[in-house]
């Protein structure tokens, strides 16, 4: 054992062993040197300071006295999202003042707000299929044609029917598959509405509008918190299994033909000789009448599957 380590083991112990720092005689304990009678009680208090703490320095894992530096992705991600429901909240509160005052520096708050717009739908479809099913079977018996070739008990059929699906897991039977449906058709509308801002934005353009596309996607992804908002209540029905999930949907659906209005109307042209803005919102709205069917048709297309599953599940059929 070294000295250090030799005085380190009697300091904790409570004694004190010195080496002068006048003469440089050792002293066993004692307030000064017996050989020149220089003072050691500071030293020692000194020395013992010193020692403790390199001693407990030592003792301690580096984890337990280092500071823990914050993880810089998560730290990003609470600013982000920080900035973001501020953006979102004063866009609820003051959608035309807000989006007016939007420039390039929204356009990561805007890119957010086309995917979740892109992405309730899909999920709102998901979480709320079952009740546009049961909606479907109740008002197939009310329409006129039915009602004629149908006997009252065919009729009442329609009605177990639907009592049936309500009071039935479906999921367990059909096994619908979320990253199937959901990714997939979220990314179909996402692109959808990649080629509506496009087409807002060359209509924008050959109204003579000095603009640049991040400021442009900024401002339009402003006017689209509204059917955002509408949207993301849908699925908060649509998770509670409130029927009128639906009509929050189509609103904020319906809603894109008002936002393309109010975003090119936003921009003050910079010449006179440009196209009308009567004009080109016709234009974009042909686009959307466009892409609009094409989702339809997606979306149809995933109906049709459900219908088939539904038709090909002898557990289903063992129901009726």
């Amino acid at each position: 054992m070294n000295l250090y380590n030799y005085i380190l083991n009697n300091i904790l112990k409570g004694e004190e062993y010195l080496n002068c720092s006048n003469c440089g005689h050792f002293n066993d304990g004692g307030k000064f040197c017996v050989k020149c009678g220089h003072k050691l009680q500071e030293e020692a208090a000194a020395i013992q300071t010193a020692a403790a703490s390199e001693y407990q320095s030592q003792s301690q894992p580096e984890s337990a006295y280092a500071p823990q530096q914050p993880n810089q992705r998560v730290r990003q991600a609470k600013k982000v999202s920080k900035s973001f429901f501020s953006y979102f909240a004063e866009g609820i509160k003051s959608p035309t003042a807000t989006a007016q005052a939007t420039g390039e520096s929204q356009f990561v708050n805007a890119l957010i707000t086309v995917i979740l717009y892109a992405l309730s739908i899909p999920i709102m479809l998901y979480a709320g299929w079952k009740l546009l099913l049961i909606k479907f079977v109740r008002s197939m018996f009310k329409l006129p044609i039915i009602s004629e070739e149908l006997a009252p008990s065919d009729m009442e059929d329609f009605n177990t029917g639907a009592d049936l699906i309500k009071a039935t897991d479906i999921n367990s039977i059909i096994h619908f598959n979320f990253t199937d449906f959901v990714f997939k058709q979220g990314i179909f509308i996402f692109i959808g509405l990649a080629i509506i801002i496009g087409a807002t934005y060359v209509a924008a353009k050959f109204g003579k509008v000095d603009v640049s596309f991040k400021e442009f996607f900024s401002r339009f992804g402003t006017f689209l918190i509204i059917p955002t908002a509408l949207l993301l209540i849908g699925l908060v029905l649509a998770f509670l299994h409130v029927e009128y999930f639906s009509y929050f949907m189509n609103f904020g659906l319906l809603s894109i033909f008002l936002v393309v209005p109010f975003t090119i109307a936003s921009f003050k042209p910079s010449g006179t000789n440009g196209l009308d803005r009567i004009y080109s919102t016709l234009i974009v709205y042909v686009v959307i009448t466009i892409v609009l069917t094409f989702i339809a048709n997606g979306l149809g297309e995933e109906a049709k599957t459900i219908i088939t599953r539904m038709g090909n599940s002898t557990e289903l059929n063992d129901l009726f």
